[in-house]
This record gives structure tokens, C-alpha cells and sequence, in this order.
């Protein structure tokens, strides 16, 4: 019987000599470029599936990467999270073809609220550098383009119903930049606070004072569904983004509001693993608790 494809390329007794450790792996090219980095807990186990990949539709990405790749590189590291932030390092600086996150240049989305002159500036990009000259003060990066983005144009509409935004042909000086959106609003300015706490993930209880306020407007009663339904995806957004990008900043000992691009996934890769002993001390505790039969108090 001939020998499996992935032992021909890389050796029939390379699962043999590797220990059953964290690693980061690489599957190269023959020109040495990288088309997959992947992780494991268990580098021995991972790899042991690609050798016995199957011809079942789950297991095609699997095969197609033995077919192509010429060489594989194995980087074994102290800890799964060594590995996570490894591999997470490697997918940004190589875009490997096969990985998911490497397929396109993804960029995380910024807001930033400030005010110039008599306005109130809001917006929304993934390029915060283009808009550094207003003094916009910036949270994030969020992880769902999608939430931030439906956020971001909820509340500009629901405050366009309580404030005056500026036409487009008074922001002519403002930058432009594709993906981007950048609004200006006159009387809004004693909203800026709560708002900034708001994408700080500190609080949303403007969401309640924007609600309450909204209620004098007849315009916004007018159009009660669409209002409820900007409040709840602010809501979301604060749920799902905001908030757990200030508890990792706060774990990291960061009292920003802010984190970049590049430490974006690492900031929340280190949250998680400083969060799992924690749980599994918790979960001990209970079942230790209720083993010894201990009655309440």
C-alpha cells in the first residue's frame, strides 16, 4: 500500500517525534510563502487529522491544503495562549490565502465625538489617522463592522430628530475617505458626555434620556418603530461591542478607551485565557462545595 500524501511531503515519522503540545503550525508553498497558519492544543493530534483527512465534504479544506503545500513548519509553544497569540500574529503578517482572516485586509471600525467650532463631529472609519487634525476623541476598535456601523447611523438619525444636522456642503473641509462617514450636528453638544460613556462602555443610560426625550418630538412619534428600533441596535452594540472591549482594556490595566489594529485581537485573546481559570475555580468550588454536603447557613 503506498505511502499517504501527507507522509510522502513531510515524513512518515513526523507525528511520531512530535509531543502532544501547544504549537502553531504553517503549511508553505515550495517558494516558502505561507498558505495556512492554523493552531492546535495538541499539535500531535491536530496534525494526525490532516494525515487522516477523509474524502468527506467537512474535511476538504483539509486535503486541499496536503495537495498544495510543499513544506510544513511547526513552532511549539509554552501555552495554548502562546499559540492563540502566535498564530493570531502570523495570519496579520503573512494574509495566508487558505486562512479565513487572511482572505482580505480586515479592519476593525473606530468612533470617534469631538466638537470644532459650534459643531458636534461624529464618526465612524476604519482609517482614524485621515481624521487625526479634528481632536476627535476615538473609542474602539469594535469587532463587528456591521453593529458599530448600524449603531452609528442609528444614532445620527435619532438625533437628527432632536438636533440640526449640518447639509453636506458645509463640511467640504472635513476629510473624506471611502468606507467612512463623518456627520455634524449644532445642538447636541450636552449629549457628548453621555454619548462618550455610552461608546466608552462605560453606561447606557442615554439611551433611556434619548428615549425620554424623544417622546416630545412628534416626529419621533410619528415614526415610533423605526425610533425603538435605533434604540435597541444602540443597545446591542453597547451589549456585544462596548462594553467588553472596556472590561479586556480594564483587565489589561489600560484606562483608555481606545485600542489599535494591530492589539485589537491579542488584547482580547489575553482577556480570554485570564478569564478560564477563574471559571474552572468557580466550577471546582461549586462541586466541592455540594460533594461535602454542607448545609446552608
Amino acid at each position: 500500500m503506498g505511502l499517504k500524501t501527507f507522509d510522502r511531503k513531510f515524513g512518515r515519522d513526523l507525528l511520531r517525534e512530535l509531543p502532544a503540545a501547544p504549537a502553531v503550525y504553517l503549511f508553505k508553498d515550495e517558494d516558502g510563502s505561507v498558505l495556512y497558519a492554523g493552531k492546535a492544543k495538541n499539535i500531535r493530534r491536530r496534525l494526525q487529522g490532516y494525515r487522516n483527512a477523509s474524502r468527506r465534504k467537512v474535511h476538504r479544506k483539509m486535503r486541499a491544503l496536503v495537495r498544495a503545500a510543499s513544506s510544513l513548519e511547526i513552532r511549539l509553544q509554552p501555552s495554548e495562549r502562546e499559540a492563540l497569540l502566535l498564530e493570531n500574529q502570523l495570519i496579520r503578517e503573512h494574509r495566508p490565502r487558505y486562512n479565513v482572516d487572511g482572505a482580505y485586509t480586515f479592519l476593525y471600525p473606530a468612533i470617534g465625538l469631538g466638537v470644532s467650532g459650534h459643531q458636534s463631529l461624529l464618526c465612524i472609519t476604519t482609517r482614524r489617522e485621515a481624521f487625526e487634525g479634528l481632536g476627535l476623541h476615538w473609542h474602539g476598535v469594535f469587532r463587528s463592522r456591521h453593529r458599530a456601523r448600524d449603531a452609528f447611523d442609528a444614532l445620527v438619525a435619532l438625533l437628527d430628530l432632536i438636533g440640526h444636522q449640518e447639509p453636506r456642503s458645509r463640511l467640504r473641509e472635513l476629510p473624506r475617505v471611502r468606507g467612512s462617514r463623518i456627520v455634524a450636528f449644532r445642538r447636541i453638544e450636552a449629549w457628548l458626555p453621555s454619548l462618550e460613556r455610552l461608546f466608552a462602555g462605560e453606561s447606557a443610560t442615554v439611551l433611556r434620556a434619548l428615549a425620554t426625550q424623544l417622546l416630545e418630538k412628534p416626529d419621533a412619534r410619528r415614526d415610533a418603530a423605526q425610533v425603538g428600533e435605533d434604540l435597541r441596535l444602540l443597545d446591542a452594540f453597547f451589549a456585544s461591542d462596548a462594553r467588553p472591549l472596556r472590561k479586556a482594556l480594564r483587565a489589561a490595566g489600560s484606562a483608555e478607551g481606545y485600542v489599535s489594529q494591530d492589539e485589537r485581537d491579542a488584547l482580547f485573546i489575553a482577556h480570554r485565557h485570564r478569564e478560564l481559570p477563574s471559571a474552572r475555580t468557580r466550577e471546582m468550588g461549586a462541586g466541592s462545595s455540594t460533594g461535602k454536603g454542607t448545609a446552608p447557613s
